[in-house]
């Protein structure tokens, strides 16, 4: 029976459009040079001497500043056209992180690291939309469970490159990124065709039968708020952002605590875990869950997030890192995978670069103020307890998303009612 699953998931990715396998190997080049933001904290920390808290602001600055590049890509995206945003932004995005090279003063390097995250925020919403354009709700799943493998394969590699360079060869990481960035560009430029839908195809759409996907006119807030579901379900997703940036920030200055120099090559290792449970599990992990509704299929996420997280708290050797990383993995590619499904199918056509754009902005606050506050608990108490409160707040958000499930299933039910 799992071997016939996984069989009927590849055969879902061969029938995804020739789009969608570009923007898989246009993702393994950019995450294999990923270099520069998953060693933001130990760079921030052990190179320019900045202490946890001003080095948690800078982060969570770096992480801010991709909420103008999300509304700039969402709108434009939804203008001008998915791919104009995705080549021009990315490029944008690299010569900032090419300048930190040629700059004296070590105060401006978060700067242009900030003024590189504006641009690489638009990237989100333009990709997004560009999936979404290329798919329907069939083989959704399927085409963005391929593009998180193909982020993750470069991810498997590309921190442990930049582990082992970090010491000696820091100019090769930034310059690393800016190139492997510059690949994806011109995979994208010469290989896809502009996917924006015309507005023949939105204004016969607003006349079809009715979905969640259906164009609608008017004002962009009004539109979304008349999806509550989608909206509740991205405060909740807020907390889940809050707990995974930990490993961004809290996790690697924890191993340099514990493992002094050896720092960062054993977080370039532990993020290399990660990356290789991504790629052998993605597939077998979608198969087992692909039938079972995308939002509780994110609030099982959750609970291996509490476990997973959890368990750093007596963390002290490789193996329990590595077993902490697989398992906060399998949640991450539950969360990853299921989240953008959840949102893209209830995203009107019309607006899915807006719609993007808004609920990551809101989704991503998260992201934003998790290493200020976790840089402001660690100055005043053991670096270790934060993993307790990661723990509980991983439940209550489990819990949160299934009471959203069984709201919209109790709604949905009562709509069919009503026409019968």
């Amino acid at each position: 029976m799992f071997k016939m699953k996984v069989q009927n998931f590849f055969e879902d990715y061969s029938k995804l459009p020739r789009g969608i396998f570009i923007l898989f190997f246009a993702r393994i080049v950019h995450s294999i040079g990923n270099f520069v933001f998953p060693f933001l904290a130990i760079f921030l920390t052990k190179t320019l001497l900045f202490s946890e808290q001003k080095a948690g602001f800078f982060v969570m600055m770096a992480t801010a500043a991709k909420i103008p590049g999300l509304l700039m890509g969402g709108k434009f995206s939804d203008i001008l056209g998915r791919k104009k945003v995705f080549v021009s932004f990315s490029l944008l995005s690299a010569l900032f992180i090419l300048s930190c090279l040629f700059v004296e003063q070590k105060e401006m390097i978060p700067w242009l690291l900030a003024l590189s995250a504006v641009f690489n925020g638009a990237i989100h919403p333009s990709m997004n939309a560009m999936v979404a354009d290329m798919t329907n709700a069939e083989n959704r799943k399927a085409a963005f469970s391929l593009l998180y493998l193909g982020m993750n394969i470069g991810f498997a590699v590309g921190p442990l490159i930049a582990g082992f360079l970090y010491n000696k060869y820091l100019q090769l990481i930034f310059i690393g990124d800016v190139a492997t960035t510059v690949i994806s560009v011109l995979l994208v430029f010469f290989f896809i065709e502009e996917s924006i839908p015309s507005k023949e195809k939105i204004q016969s759409s607003i006349h079809s039968n009715h979905t969640s996907e259906k164009p609608e006119e008017g004002n962009l807030y009004r539109v979304l708020l008349s999806r509550p579901y989608l909206m509740i379900f991205s405060l909740v997703f807020t907390l889940y952002s809050f707990i995974y940036v930990q490993n961004e920030f809290t996790l690697p200055i924890q191993m340099m605590e514990i493992f002094g120099e050896r720092g960062p090559q054993y977080f370039g290792s532990v993020m290399t875990v990660n990356g290789i449970v991504v790629i052998f599990m993605t597939v077998f992990i979608i198969s087992l869950t692909r039938k079972i509704e995308p939002i509780l299929n994110v609030s099982f996420a959750g609970i291996l997030y509490a476990f997973g997280f959890g368990m750093i708290y007596f963390s002290q050797n490789m193996i329990l890192f590595s077993i902490s990383t697989i398992l906060w993995t399998l949640g991450e590619i539950m969360a990853s995978t299921y989240s953008d499904v959840y949102i893209m199918n209830h995203t009107p056509m019309s607006h899915r670069g807006r719609f993007s754009a808004i609920i990551h902005i809101l989704i991503g606050s998260g992201y934003i103020f998790g290493p200020y506050l976790s840089g402001i608990y660690i100055g005043y108490y053991q670096m270790r307890n934060i993993w307790l409160i990661v723990f509980a707040l991983s439940i209550i958000s489990a819990f949160l998303m299934y009471i959203v499930y069984l709201w919209e299933v109790r709604s949905d039910q009562q709509q069919i009612k009503e026409y019968t």
